[in-house]
């Protein structure tokens, strides 16, 4: 642990921040410091989906991306892919170079076709696809709507999360909400 603050110089890897720092590792990852990172808690949050992504946070990758530590490049590739909509954020990804190894790694960790798009898995691994229709396999309480969305409901003409391979959009009881892809099946 010790050694990767030392590495890091006690900053975020990502964005340099000094607050909050944490080791966080690389999915798929053996533990080691060669496959983690310093990050900050902003950043270690965006990244894990726990808050909604600010691409303007995210503008440090246009300087962290270009690290020498193989780790830091490929949550940097990870995170430019979850912003390519942004102009800049695509711009970076067609700059940024990652050796095979590390881009299959990149890779691994996300699910990510070969022409780059993220993919949106069912929970039965069923690739999803704008337009399919899915059944949700548990019972889910809608935030803000007031009401459950029951097991064994078919979302019809679903719509794709651009950014977020774990989210797609659809209609429930005449509101468009969001849905975990872990809770459908294709139908």
């Amino acid at each position: 642990m010790d050694a990767l603050f030392e590495r890091a110089e006690n900053k975020c890897e990502l964005c340099t921040s000094e607050a909050e720092l944490q080791a966080m590792e690389v999915a798929p990852s053996n533990g080691s410091t060669d496959q983690s990172v310093l990050a900050c808690k902003s950043c270690r949050d965006q990244i894990t989906n726990e808050t909604s992504l600010d691409p303007n946070h995210w503008q440090c990758l246009t300087t962290s991306m270009w690290s020498e530590v193989p780790a830091v490049q490929v949550v940097a590739w990870r995170m430019l892919n979850r912003l390519r909509s942004e102009s800049w954020a695509a711009e970076q990804l067609e700059m940024l170079y990652l050796d095979e190894d590390n881009l299959a790694w990149a890779q691994e960790g996300q699910s990510v076709g070969e022409d780059g798009d993220l993919k949106h898995i069912d929970s039965n691994g069923a690739q999803l696809a704008v337009g399919d229709a899915v059944t949700l396999i548990k019972g889910l309480n809608v935030k803000g709507a007031g009401f459950t969305a029951k097991r064994g409901t078919t979302v019809r003409n679903i719509s794709l999360v651009q950014n977020n391979e774990k989210h797609i959009e659809g209609r429930v009881n005449g509101q468009q909400i969001v849905i975990l892809t872990e809770f459908v099946k294709k139908a």
